[in-house]
């Protein structure tokens, strides 16, 4: 049986694929943005909140992105070697960012000297917000598209990454992160702490809307290919329109201080971009940017259905799995930060 629930093998990959990366944005989204945050918290007892906030998730959330790298690489080993090899200076610098928010993390309070503290603060804002522009950055070349040639190599070099539109996609997605880990913390603090932070969050959503806007706006003007599935299927305009729903209500639940119906808000909002990227690209994985037809479809690069069929079965299997952790680990976890000897 090569279809499931009347779906071809490829296409479920890809649904699995997506399911995992939205997984990643939402989760590990919120932890980066509260990052990209840190150093607006001036007193040591904030920043150290703010750091137990996310301290017992933040790992836990980078397993999502493990395992879509793994599905990737099982699903469609040729766009995982394309990819990767693609963005091959993009991907060790966003390891070696990884590396070093996860030292600032578990580094910093190993030592009370204030110089030792104020260090990995700014290394921890830093790697989380250079990880967020990177993930920005590449996701903006993939919708974009790539100059790939007919044996699928990439023909331009580093610099090529730095196109306008990505850049917008980048900041977007800082703004779209650092806005949710702003919300996320709203719900793990309280006092002063909250109250700096409901600022952080109306400026934060501020700056969110308006780069959402533009990004939309430029997608529609010059990124045409985006749209033809939603041509093709008119029923599709139904998530454009749920995503600008989603954004209105996550505003009007944020100046009404509803913290947490604004973070299911905010991650349906992360989810549903991603959403519609997925679909803008189906059923390519990869567009090229130097001929339409050198572009890398699902057909083309999945594996064979033998090896689908198997690794789709052990993909149902665990991913429920990480999913019942992520949700014991967060109901553990609930509830306000409250410091001890035990904390970061």
């Amino acid at each position: 049986m090569n279809t499931i629930l009347g779906l071809d093998l490829p296409t479920c990959w890809f649904l699995v694929i997506g399911g995992l990366i939205t997984g990643y944005g939402v989760l590990d989204g919120f932890d980066l943005g509260a990052g990209a945050l840190h150093l607006f918290f001036n007193k040591e007892e904030s920043r150290r909140t703010a750091l137990n906030a996310i301290g017992p998730v933040w790992d836990g959330n980078e397993v999502w992105l493990v395992i879509a790298g793994g599905a990737l690489f099982a699903g469609f080993p040729l766009v995982y070697g394309v990819v990767l090899s693609t963005f091959y200076i993009p991907f060790m610098l966003f390891l070696v960012a990884l590396i070093f928010r996860a030292i600032s993390i578990e580094f910093r309070s190993k030592e009370p000297w204030r110089w030792w503290r104020k260090m990995w603060d700014i290394a921890y804002m830093a790697s989380s917000t250079f990880i967020t522009l990177l993930l920005g950055l590449i996701l903006g070349n993939l919708i974009q598209g790539l100059p790939i040639n007919a044996q699928h190599e990439f023909t331009g070099d580093l610099f090529t990454f730095f196109n306008p539109y990505a850049i917008l996609i980048a900041v977007t997605t800082l703004s779209l992160f650092m806005m949710h880990g702003a919300i996320y913390l709203t719900m793990k603090t309280e006092n002063r702490l909250y109250a700096k932070l409901t600022v952080l969050v109306s400026n934060c959503s501020k700056f969110f809307i308006l780069c959402f806007i533009l990004t939309s706006m430029a997608t529609l003007i010059y990124i045409p290919h985006m749209t033809h599935e939603f041509k093709r299927y008119p029923v599709l305009f139904l998530l454009p329109l749920a995503a600008v729903l989603a954004v209105l209500n996550l505003k009007r639940n944020i100046d009404a201080r509803k913290y947490f119906t604004a973070f299911i808000f905010s991650s349906f909002t992360t989810a549903i971009l991603l959403i519609l990227f997925a679909i803008g690209l189906f059923p390519n994985i990869i567009i090229s940017s130097t001929n339409p037809a050198w572009s890398i479809s699902i057909y083309q690069a999945a594996a064979t259905n033998t090896s689908l069929r198997i690794m789709l079965l052990m993909a149902a299997i665990g991913t429920p799995l990480v999913l019942s952790y992520t949700v014991f680990v967060f109901w553990t976890f609930r509830g306000k930060v409250k410091l001890n000897e035990m904390s970061y």
